[in-house]
């Protein structure tokens, strides 16, 4: 009797644990957006109304900060900066560490596994035992404050998270598609660039997109690198926040930080699809 009645209460359980997926979702997506929603509304906030206790929900929505910061503190060219040398960086890493990828998944080379392993553990280097060096080469050079120096040194932390994402993907392709076209004439770099790059250009797209938000939040090189000219927008938040004479301006505060989110909550919503495609993709051939 109770073999040919389990089927029904799992049934029935059903429909609950559905139920209570749902809700855990929710109030775990609540959790984690509330601050971004509480920092767009301070941004709207006069002063008067961001120290009151408790805090204000319903009050006179103002663009007082937002005129008055972006008009002194140069805030457009910092998103423009931004803009720049995260596509910079994004494109570069993607290109070599494409390459980089394929050469570690389908050349022989002795050690290939161990060198495509130090290369990823390079990550692990602490940014800021990088930044120093770094600032001395580029003062010698002249390219202190340059756009060229934000993206060479943000590929550097780039490009073995493309490798190492990339190579995953192509191991996972057959080994025939190279074979029949360089049978069909063309080299190996042929190959590459018009068999092997179009089918992945999923893969290649999506790990542009977390290649490119990485860039844009970037403070620490940002920092140490540049002063006014190719200055980004952490830098502009870092700043306001480490305003220790004045105390930090929280309208400021949270105005150059909805500025600084909005671009990249836009441009998510832009290629999401693109997004989603490369990441099922790369979970169904891995």
């Amino acid at each position: 009797m109770s073999v040919l009645d389990s089927p029904a209460p799992r049934r029935m359980r059903s429909p609950l644990a559905h139920r209570l997926r749902i809700a855990g979702g929710v109030l775990i997506s609540v959790i984690f957006l509330f601050p971004i929603y509480w920092m767009v509304v301070t941004s709207f906030k006069n002063q008067v109304d961001i120290f009151t206790n408790p805090p204000k929900f319903l009050f006179s929505p103002t663009l007082e900060t937002y005129v008055e910061y972006m008009s002194r503190a140069d805030i457009l060219r910092k998103l423009v900066n931004t803009i720049i040398v995260a596509t910079g960086a994004g494109v570069l890493s993607i290109v070599a560490g494409s390459m980089a990828g394929y050469a570690l998944a389908r050349v022989r080379i002795r050690g290939a596994a161990t060198f495509g392993l130090i290369i990823l553990l390079s990550r692990g280097v602490p940014p800021i035992a990088l930044a120093v060096p770094m600032f001395l080469v580029a003062r010698k050079l002249g390219l202190t404050d340059k756009h060229i120096t934000l993206i060479f040194a943000y590929s550097t932390f780039l490009v073995p998270y493309v490798m190492w994402l990339m190579r995953s993907f192509f191991v996972s392709l057959p080994r025939e598609l190279e074979e029949s076209a360089m049978i069909d004439g063309c080299s190996r770099y042929g190959a590459f660039f018009k068999i092997i790059v179009p089918i992945s250009l999923p893969g290649l797209l999506s790990t542009l997109i977390f290649s490119m938000i990485l860039a844009w939040e970037e403070l620490l090189f940002a920092l140490v690198l540049t002063n006014r000219y190719a200055s980004t927008m952490p830098v502009a938040i870092a700043g306001i926040a480490g305003d220790t004479v004045n105390g930090a301006n929280w309208g400021a505060l949270t105005a150059v930080g909805t500025i600084t989110v909005v671009p990249v909550v836009i441009f998510a919503l832009l290629v999401q699809k693109w997004l989603i495609r490369g990441l099922a993709e790369g979970a169904t051939k891995g």
